[in-house]
């Protein structure tokens, strides 16, 4: 998964009678840190971002600038400037300024009375403040696993927004059915996140799939669907027939292919009503987009939003690498049930298969997965909709929107909830059964969520992870809208008390 080199500084005293008897401990300090991230901070692929370390503390103008100097080289995109002593505070001007000024910034500091690092921190991170640079501190013990996790929460989200800042959407066929909350809102986006989008007509994806797909991977692809479902591939002769789910498969062998020609990092297909009603459904590629396996075995995770629904992909894309790489779900927000206190969210196409059982061998998954013909009504080219029940258990949900042109997301905490058999089908009868579900209980009320919400489709993932998108959020200048009792406990940062 696509990382960027994080960067640690540590601030020191200018005075050479200290500096010289603390220097050993402040950089056996500063690589403690490296050795707490490097360890505590793995993908899902047990990758990891590179840590940097400085070569020496920042002590005087020359060194400062020298710091700086190595950690941009190195391409460090994050910096995480620590401190364990007094500091002469200036020094942090020529070193933020030779690294970058677009650098998130965490200020990481012990709380020990001999060693005054949190003084040394407030002086520090209070002048960048004053001159409007947004930060964050966390004050703890090097020791303290809670310390660590609030550490790894930051630099997740740093990691999310400096890797998605050069990156690419590649929009399928532009927002499908005048949906204006799926719109590429270009300026607000380059703003916050500096990621541009390039819209590519499906036409070329239709040619793509006539002209240049492997048909003997397209023959491998769906033996592998074939074992891994058997029977539970529901075939009616019309609408979902080895033929029409062959052409869902070229569709994303073609999608793969694009992506690739095009450098697109995560994607949109805007399906309805070209591909549906002319090519195939969506389904099956959007699902195995996200999934982190095909045929060929495990692979990273490409978002892709059905209906090119663009701040969904943003959305996924930030949850992907707040995660560590997971696949993130996108969802209808399609009926609440007030008698149960639950929500039903499901949508044709979207769900990665890796949420039936969140397991890393697709066998496992695709036990509980069944494939149903098209709906006829809606999608008149035919091809399979994906059916299964989310796996039980803690989640979080989220999504990008607008105010008058202001971005803001909503962050949830939640979890999908285990229903007895019954319940579910009754549930899902209420909606389609033939679509993939999450049986969701949000934290925050019915009337909470209904006054904020931005629009039709919500995104999840699995865990705890309203932390780190509320540190994301703020560091990008994105208003976190965090809803339930996480909203109540958040501490808003200085810049939005001060306007």
């Amino acid at each position: 998964m696509r990382t960027v080199p994080i960067g640690l500084a540590m601030m020191n005293d200018e005075r050479p009678h200290v500096w010289n008897q603390n220097e050993a401990i402040n950089m056996q300090v500063l690589n403690r840190w490296a050795e707490i991230i490097r360890n505590g901070l793995k993908n899902v692929d047990g990758s990891a971002p590179e840590v940097v370390v400085a070569s020496e503390t920042i002590k005087s103008t020359r060194v400062a600038q020298k710091v700086g100097e190595e950690l941009r080289r190195a391409g460090c995109r994050i910096v995480i400037m620590c401190y364990n002593v007094w500091n002469f505070p200036f020094l942090v001007w020529p070193f933020r300024n030779s690294v970058g000024l677009d650098v998130p910034i965490l200020s990481l500091s012990n709380n020990n009375g001999k060693f005054p690092g949190n003084v040394g921190l407030l002086a520090t991170d209070g002048a960048l403040r004053q001159a409007g640079v947004r930060t964050h501190r966390i004050v703890g013990d090097i020791d303290d696993p809670k310390v660590h996790q609030e550490v790894f929460d930051w630099i997740r989200a740093a990691e999310a927004l400096a890797t998605i800042r050069n990156e690419v959407f590649g929009l399928y066929g532009g927002h499908s059915m005048g949906m204006e909350t799926g719109y590429w809102h270009l300026v607000p986006t380059l703003k916050a996140l500096g990621c541009t989008a390039r819209q590519v007509d499906q036409l070329w994806l239709v040619k793509v799939m006539e002209n240049d797909v492997d048909e003997a991977e397209v023959e491998k692809g769906f033996r592998w669907l074939t074992e891994m479902l058997g029977d539970r591939i529901l075939y009616d002769g019309k609408m979902l027939t080895p033929e029409t789910l062959k052409t869902q498969l070229r569709l994303y062998i073609a999608m793969k292919m694009v992506n690739e020609d095009k450098g697109f990092d995560f994607c949109g297909l805007k399906g309805q009503r070209e591909l549906t009603e002319h090519v195939c459904l969506g389904d099956i590629p959007e699902m195995m987009m996200n999934d982190p396996y095909d045929w060929n075995g495990p692979k990273e995770p490409k978002v892709c939003a059905t209906e090119a629904d663009a701040y969904a992909a943003v959305t996924m894309q930030l949850l992907k690498y707040v995660t560590g790489g997971l696949p993130s779900l996108f969802m209808d927000v399609r009926l609440y049930l007030p008698d149960r206190d639950l929500w039903d969210w499901c949508n044709s196409g979207n769900h990665s298969s890796w949420y039936a059982a969140q397991s890393w061998d697709p066998a496992e998954n695709f036990k509980h997965i069944r494939l149903h013909p098209a709906l006829e009504f809606y999608f008149k080219a035919g091809g399979a909709s994906v059916e299964f029940d989310a796996k039980p258990g803690e989640m979080t949900f989220a999504r990008l929107g607008l105010w008058d042109d202001k971005p803001f997301m909503v962050i949830m905490k939640g979890e999908a909830v285990a229903l007895a058999p019954e319940e579910r089908r009754a549930i899902n009868q209420m909606t389609d059964p033939t679509w993939p579900h999450v049986h969701a209980r949000l934290n925050c009320s019915f009337r909470q969520f209904l006054s904020v919400f931005p629009c039709n489709h919500v995104m999840g993932t699995a865990g705890d992870r309203v932390r780190a998108l509320t540190y994301l959020c703020e560091i990008a200048g994105i208003t976190p809208v965090v809803l339930g009792p996480e909203g109540a406990d958040r501490l808003p940062p200085i810049w939005e008390w001060v306007r």
